[in-house]
């Protein structure tokens, strides 16, 4: 399969490439980005944008392709509602719409987070944000898009995109996975891999799910 993979400069992103980089069932990775992820690879290319909202430029090199992996994101802390859509909501799901123009059988998987909220009526600010762009990624691409629900996730070896807080955390890790479940990028990187190619009936990914189909 070929796929697309953004956020590749951040954590989560830059575990789910390398996974589809070591997988013998991707044959080719495109990394959408605005900055370069700084690997290297013989499957790996990098297309750099300003705005995923804003691609026309690049479009010739978006058709072809079999998945998007988007991962691209930020946390909500300190942002306001209205900022925090249009970097969650807005943004993946112009992207989203501009592959689907593209590339008519495209599977897309989204990474939100554990307690996300597809009632969008909530009151936490980025879990209803988070929602609103499930359900509207799912009407997008109907039986065509999973969201995925992580939460705590454990890097994968060769990751050079780690926050440093994150490194500080790092050697606590075994300690809170008693108490919450968690996964390794690599088994984020071949749930999404699955999609593809099994496409599961849950559309809707908790840790779990994510597992099952991380390991299988």
């Amino acid at each position: 399969m070929k796929v697309i993979v953004t956020g590749a400069t951040g954590m989560v992103g830059e575990g789910v490439l390398l996974e589809c980089l070591d997988n013998p069932a991707v044959e080719k990775v495109l990394s959408v980005s605005r900055r370069s992820c700084g690997h290297t690879h013989p499957k790996l290319e990098e297309c750099l944008v300003a705005d995923f909202r804003e691609v026309g430029a690049v479009e010739g090199r978006l058709s072809g392709y079999d998945a998007c992996f988007y991962c691209a994101g930020v946390s909500s802390v300190g942002m306001t509602e209205a900022d925090y859509t249009v970097v969650s909501y807005d943004t993946p799901v112009a992207f989203a719409t501009t592959l689907a123009r593209l590339n008519p059988n495209l599977v897309f998987t989204y990474v939100t987070g554990a307690s996300t909220d597809g009632s969008e009526q909530g009151r936490v600010m980025w879990a209803r944000v988070k929602g609103k762009a499930e359900n509207a990624l799912a009407k997008l691409l109907p039986g065509r898009a999973y969201a995925f629900r992580p939460g705590l996730m454990k890097p994968v070896a060769g990751q050079k995109n780690l926050k440093r807080a994150y490194r500080v955390f790092l050697p606590l890790l075994p300690l809170f996975k008693l108490f919450m479940p968690a996964l390794t990028l690599g088994e984020v990187g071949r749930a999404m891999i699955r999609c593809v190619v099994a496409g599961p009936p849950e559309h809707v990914l908790e840790v779990a799910d994510i597992k099952r189909l991380g390991t299988s």
